[in-house]
């Protein structure tokens, strides 16, 4: 793991569009009951513009930037030996269907620890007006080899 990542920031990951199906795809996936999730006269009523996506949707947005962390050659991931530890969002508002999203990746610290290395990143996430949504900070831990 190269410790030399820390405070790279990525180039911003394509713009994904939230489309109102997914959202529901997602919502019943994670057991997501909230009528807001599901029916747009009920996100409405709740003075939303779409359905809402459930907080966790931010993973879907997210996992392009994580793609591209994973993908540098000098990063020294070896994705066979990468367990998730752990995810945290910090929301500004919730995430809608027909939100355009683009997610930029920051790796925030890099630990060895017991032999395994341990990457954190956050995925900053801006609408199409340039205002922030979300920030996903996921930690990956990539086992040693002798773990």
């Amino acid at each position: 793991m190269n410790p030399e990542l820390v405070g790279r920031t990525f180039p911003p990951a394509a713009p994904y569009l939230v489309g109102r199906e997914k959202v529901r795809e997602f919502s019943r996936a994670v057991f997501a009951t909230n009528p807001i999730h599901h029916e747009p006269d009920a996100a409405r009523a709740a003075g939303h513009a779409d359905v809402v996506a459930p907080p966790t949707f931010a993973v879907v947005v997210q996992e392009a930037t994580l793609a591209q962390l994973l993908a540098e050659p000098d990063a020294g991931i070896d994705f066979s030996r990468v367990v998730h530890g752990e995810q945290a969002f910090a929301y500004a508002r919730p995430i809608v269907a027909g939100d355009e999203l683009t997610a930029t990746l920051t790796v925030t610290s890099v630990k060895t620890l017991g032999g395994n290395a341990m990457v954190t990143a956050e995925s900053t996430m801006h609408d199409a007006a340039g205002e922030h949504v979300v920030t996903a900070t996921s930690t990956l831990v990539v086992r040693g080899d002798d773990a």
